[in-house]
C-alpha cells in the first residue's frame, strides 16, 4: 500500500454515529497544515459532563498532553470542550508550544462559554514546531454559530494524519431501564505503540456516571484495546484517549464502579475501545495484513503481553509477513529476547491451523507447502505456547512494507 492508498481493510462507509443528548460539535479548515480539508474540531458537552482520560506514558510529551493532564483534575462547573488539530502536534516547539495552549483555551473559554480548565487539547502532526493559535482561534466563532449534535463523520475526519479512513464506531445499551448512547471516534496510522490510549480517540455517551467511575473503567478497559495494538514499536508523545459523559439519560447517577447497573455499560464500552483500535491496526501505514498474535503457557499475564508485544513489533517478523514467509525462527527469536521467561525446548508456534515448531525443533508433519498457502491470507493468526505456566495474551499488529517506508521517508514535505 503507497501513501495514497486506502488501506485494503478500510470498511465500505463510516458508521452512521447518532447524535447524543448534550453533546454538540464543529469542524473547521484553519489551514494548520493542509489545504482544502478540515482539520480542526470542537466537541462541547454541556455543564456537568464528566471527563476521564489516558494520555501518553513518553516521557517528551507535546504542550497539549501537559494541558489536557492539568484540565482532568481541575473542578469545572461549566460546559466542557474538546478542540483538537490536525497537522501540527505542538510537540517541541518550547515555549512557544506553552503559549500557544493557553492562547487556544483561553479563546476557547470566551467564545464558547466557559473557562479556560474546562479545554481539552489534542494536536497531532508533525513534531518540532510550534502551533500557530491564531489559524485555530480565528475559527472559532464560525464553528461556535456551526454547532450541532451530529457532524461525527466530519469529526473523524478533521483529526486523521496519514490516516487512510475515518474511524468510527457506536452502540447502545440499556443502563436501568434506559437507553444510553455510546459514540467514539479515533485516528492513528503510524507511530503507534500506545502506552496507554492511541494516538487521538474521543468517546463520548449520554450514559449518568461518575468520573471516578468512569475513569476506572478507562483505564482498566485501555489495557486490553488500545494497549494492545502496535503498528511500529513508536509511542506517541501525544496520545490522548478521552471519555466524556453528559449525564443526559435519565436514569439514576451511577458513582459506584461495582454498581451491577454498570455491567452492560461495560461490556459495550471494551467493544467501542476494542473496535476503534482495531480500526487503527488495519489502517496501519503500508498494510497488507492484518496479524494476531495470541501468547499462552507464560508465567504471567503480563509477561505473556511482553512478548507478544516483542513478536509484534519484530521487524524481521512483520516482514516475513509481509513477504507470505512463515519464517518461524524470526518468532523464536522475537520470543527470547522479550526479557521474559521462556525455555527453547517447551516453546510450540503455530501459523494459524498449522503447528509448525514444538520441542526445540521444527514439527514433523508440517510442511513449507502448508505454511506458504497460509501465509497467503490477508489475516494472520500466530500462537505461542510458552509451556511454562498459565498466563495469556493476545495482542494485534499488521505487517510491514515498502509502503510505510514511503510514507514515513516524506512525511514532513
Amino acid at each position: 500500500m503507497s501513501s495514497n492508498q486506502i488501506s485494503p481493510f478500510a470498511p465500505k462507509n463510516f458508521p452512521a454515529l447518532p447524535p447524543i443528548a448534550g453533546f454538540e460539535m464543529a469542524t473547521a479548515e484553519a489551514g494548520v497544515k493542509y489545504e482544502g480539508r478540515t482539520d480542526l474540531w470542537v466537541l462541547r458537552g454541556q455543564a456537568g459532563t464528566q471527563v476521564a482520560g489516558v494520555f501518553t506514558q513518553n516521557l517528551c510529551p507535546g504542550a497539549p498532553v501537559d494541558w489536557s493532564r492539568r484540565a482532568l483534575t481541575t473542578k469545572a462547573d461549566g460546559p466542557r470542550l474538546v478542540i483538537v488539530n490536525s497537522g501540527n502536534a505542538n510537540v517541541f516547539g518550547g515555549q512557544k508550544s506553552q503559549d500557544a495552549v493557553v492562547e487556544t483555551a483561553r479563546a476557547a473559554a470566551k467564545i464558547f462559554g466557559t473557562t479556560a480548565e474546562s479545554v481539552f487539547l489534542a494536536s497531532t502532526g508533525v513534531i518540532g514546531e510550534a502551533l500557530d493559535a491564531s489559524k485555530v482561534t480565528a475559527r472559532y466563532p464560525q464553528m461556535k454559530a456551526a454547532l450541532k449534535a451530529d457532524d461525527w463523520e466530519n469529526a473523524a475526519r478533521a483529526i486523521m494524519t496519514t490516516d487512510t479512513y475515518a474511524k468510527g464506531a457506536t452502540t447502545t445499551v440499556m443502563i436501568d431501564g434506559t437507553q444510553v448512547t455510546i459514540n467514539g471516534i479515533s485516528k492513528g496510522s503510524g507511530m503507534i505503540a500506545p502506552d496507554m490510549a492511541t494516538m487521538l480517540a474521543f468517546v463520548a455517551t449520554d450514559a449518568n456516571i461518575s468520573q471516578g467511575v468512569l475513569q476506572g473503567l478507562l483505564s482498566e478497559q485501555t489495557q486490553t484495546s488500545f494497549n494492545a495494538i502496535t503498528v511500529d514499536s513508536d509511542t506517541s508523545t501525544s496520545d490522548t484517549l478521552l471519555l466524556l459523559a453528559s449525564g443526559a439519560a435519565k436514569h439514576d447517577f451511577i458513582s459506584d464502579i461495582k454498581d451491577p447497573r454498570l455491567t452492560a455499560f461495560k461490556t459495550a464500552l471494551h467493544e467501542i475501545l476494542f473496535d476503534l483500535a482495531m480500526q487503527i491496526i488495519k489502517d496501519g501505514e503500508g498494510i497488507t495484513k492484518f496479524v494476531t498474535i495470541k501468547v499462552s503457557g507464560a508465567v504471567s499475564d503480563i509477561s505473556a503481553k511482553r512478548v507478544g508485544m516483542s513478536v509484534a513489533n519484530s521487524p524481521l517478523v512483520k516482514t516475513a509477513i509481509a513477504g507470505a514467509d512463515a519464517n518461524w525462527g524470526r518468532i523464536v527469536m522475537a520470543v527470547g529476547k522479550a526479557g521474559e521467561p521462556a525455555e527453547r525446548d517447551n516453546l510450540s508456534i503455530w501459523m494459524g491451523p498449522h503447528l509448525l515448531a514444538q520441542k526445540g525443533q521444527k514439527n514433523d508433519k508440517y510442511t513449507e507447502e502448508d505454511g506458504a498457502s497460509y501465509m497467503k491470507n490477508d489475516e494472520i493468526e500466530i500462537k505461542v505456547d510458552l509451556g511454562l505456566g498459565s498466563g495469556s495474551s493476545v495482542v494485534y499488529t499488521c505487517d510491514l512494507t515498502h509502503g510505510y517506508i514511503d510514507i514515513n521517508a516524506d512525511y514532513r514535505s
